[in-house]
């Protein structure tokens, strides 16, 4: 499946990144994007499945109507609220939306830190 996720800045973009493999492009917006900006969006993107992710704050819903519209058959994915953002949403969170949107083959699990391999029991 070609996709392509659409965030609206670079720390969203660097989030995602850490869950998805490379084969995922991530495209931003970079704030509320104007006609121009829509446009080389919508070139950049092509054919593929796209996947809106905005933050679920004012900014985000504006955006994500604005993307609807350019994007109609895009599937959504929601950050919950009190989240400040995609930027701040766990990572655990971020594959559990991620799955439900149908993308597990594109998930990348983190590495956990060595700290957090070991068992309190092992000492």
């Amino acid at each position: 499946m070609d996709i392509a996720i659409v965030v609206e800045g670079k720390n969203d973009r660097s989030r995602l990144r850490r869950v998805l493999d490379d084969r995922v492009d991530i495209y931003c917006t970079f704030g509320t994007p104007g006609t121009e900006q829509l446009e080389k969006l919508r070139k950049a993107v092509g054919d593929r499945q796209v996947f809106i992710f905005t933050d679920n704050d004012s900014s985000g819903k504006r955006i994500r109507g604005m993307l609807r519209d350019l994007f109609p058959d895009a599937e959504h994915i929601y950050t919950r609220r009190g989240y400040a953002g995609v930027e701040h949403t766990p990572e655990d969170y971020l594959v559990q939306q991620l799955e439900k949107a149908g993308l597990d083959a594109h998930i990348v699990l983190p590495a956990q830190s060595p700290a957090s391999q070991w068992s309190k029991d092992e000492f």
